[in-house]
């Protein structure tokens, strides 16, 4: 090889390794984390639109639990304890054991058993009990609207919908099969709309009252946004304004989506929450996010001023607020 054509070789080898170079390091340096800041030179921490406000301490693991008004209904072992927000215990009544999820509405406690349902007063006092359609019923978990109760199957892999009186209605099936690993099989309604978690596809599954299937939501995969593991999202929670938060295990996170599925952002990480692989269940009223994980329970309040775009009107990171030129519509 002649001098001249050395020179030019060795020329365009060093280009294209300095453009490899340049190429590496813009990505990396413009691969920030949701909610972080924007810095020049390296990746920032993960910046949570919350701060923890109060926690508190149970005597056993909470199985559930429940916002009402301006109490804290949370099942234990064989009981249902009754907090305030500040975390004062108000009273206890007892409730048989394996309870798998509660719900407190229309003055009324409703809990959750494998096989039954029982109906309580707020102050603890039995109503009614509904026995399982089902032999080999399973139930996980439930919500309840229009004077309908939608209760998740694990066994039959399926939703079970009642009436207000206990009275069976119908079966509701995935056209996908639900697939079911560990008992993540959560459901939410919002409006007129049922969403439950297909956990081991990694999909949020959308029905109508009647039991028709609309859509199905959710990408596999270990980005922000994306469903990991063997089964997520565990738990479902709906905001105020309409959107969907999710919480997840074995890297435990919980974040916010519009009810069409789109990803909108990371509330709470691994490290806020206190590591651990376990899903922590939430539930969230007037922008406070109530948290629970084995023992612990925890308050966090909104705060936006610490993010990139603070909150000034309906921006992303708001979890609850819903758009001001669609307010019967999903804010994206």
């Amino acid at each position: 090889m002649n001098k001249p054509l050395k020179i030019i070789v060795n020329i365009l080898i060093f280009t294209l390794i300095a453009g490899f170079g340049f190429y590496v390091g813009f990505s990396t340096k413009s691969d920030y984390k949701i909610g972080s800041s924007d810095t020049e030179n390296q990746e920032t921490e993960f910046v949570s639109p919350y701060k923890k406000a109060n926690s508190f301490d149970l005597t056993s693991d909470v199985l559930s639990f429940d916002i009402y008004e301006d109490k804290i209904f949370v099942a234990l072992q064989d009981k249902v304890s009754v907090f305030d927000f500040e975390g004062n215990k108000q009273y206890d009544f007892e409730i048989n054991s394996n309870v798998r999820d509660i719900v407190a509405i229309y003055d009324t406690i409703f809990v959750l058993y494998p096989t039954e349902i029982e109906l309580y007063t707020i102050d603890g006092q039995l109503i009614d009990q509904w026995e399982a359609c089902s032999d080999n019923a399973d139930y996980c978990a439930f919500t309840i609207s229009n004077n309908y109760l939608f209760v998740t199957d694990a066994d039959n892999k399926l939703i079970v919908q009642y009436n207000k009186d206990g009275q069976l209605i119908r079966f509701i099936k995935s056209p996908h099969g639900f697939v079911i690993p560990s008992y993540a099989f959560d459901i939410i309604c919002i409006n007129d709309t049922i969403y439950c978690s297909n956990s081991g596809r990694h999909k949020i599954e959308s029905f109508t009252i009647d039991g028709t299937f609309i859509a199905s939501y959710g990408v596999s995969g270990n980005q922000a946004g994306e469903f990991s593991g063997c089964c997520n999202p565990v738990y479902l929670e709906k905001t105020e304004g309409g959107n969907i938060l999710t919480s997840e295990k074995g890297n435990p996170r919980i974040s916010s989506f519009s009810k069409h599925g789109k990803f909108r952002t990371i509330l709470l990480d691994s490290n806020m929450l206190g590591n651990g692989t376990d899903a922590y269940r939430m539930k969230i009223q007037n922008k406070n996010l109530f948290v629970a994980g084995k023992k612990s329970f925890s308050i966090y309040t909104f705060d936006c001023k610490q993010l990139r775009n603070p909150c000034s009107g309906c921006d992303l990171e708001c979890p609850t607020k819903i758009s001001r030129k669609k307010q019967t519509n999903d804010y994206d």
